[in-house]
């Protein structure tokens, strides 16, 4: 494999790894607040409703804004991918509405805003990981390694340096 390629496919498997990551706590924060509505234990619904907005507000549309720039940019800009990044955008504000709502929301709306979030989430990323990355490493003058080097909303905290130089994250090793 070209360097290149090894760079994009360790930074492919770095946003794999995050995005399975922010799956699974968004996933569990949905579920805690779903319980707790259902259960109509109103502290249990107010402290998962606050952790929740707080992850959605920290982590989830962060992770969305630095996507934005960067690794959408590129493909953007190609008539192939245009259409694609334009209905990747359009998922971001989704889902950016509906982090509003949740904020906003109490018992079975706010269950049903946190339930749509993790939905449109689940799909948003399978668009990425299945049809945008793969684009941009297919893509000659694109180079997903180069797009989300230091960008730890993308890659999580783990980094590499890649042959070239720029940090890139890498996924885990065996060991965790």
């Amino acid at each position: 494999m070209p360097p290149a390629a090894d760079d994009d496919a360790r930074a492919f498997a770095a946003v794999e790894h995050h995005h399975a990551g922010m799956l699974t706590r968004l996933d569990a924060l949905v579920a805690a607040l779903t319980h707790a509505v259902q259960a109509r234990d109103s502290v249990a619904e107010h402290d998962a409703h606050e952790v929740l907005v707080e992850w959605c507000e920290t982590e989830l549309v962060p992770h969305a804004l630095a996507e934005e720039g960067p690794l959408y940019g590129g493909a953007g800009g190609t008539p192939e991918g245009r259409l694609l990044v334009a209905g990747m955008l359009s998922e971001h504000q989704v889902i950016v509405g509906l982090v509003e709502r949740l904020r906003a929301a109490r018992g079975v709306d706010a269950a049903v805003a946190a339930g749509a979030i993790g939905h449109i989430f689940a799909l948003h990323l399978q668009k990425e990981n299945g049809l945008l990355m793969p684009f941009i490493m297919d893509s000659p003058g694109l180079s997903l390694a180069d797009a989300v080097a230091g960008l730890h909303e993308l890659v999580g905290e783990a980094h590499v340096h890649s042959s070239h130089g720029r940090t890139v994250g890498d996924a885990p090793t065996a060991n965790g």
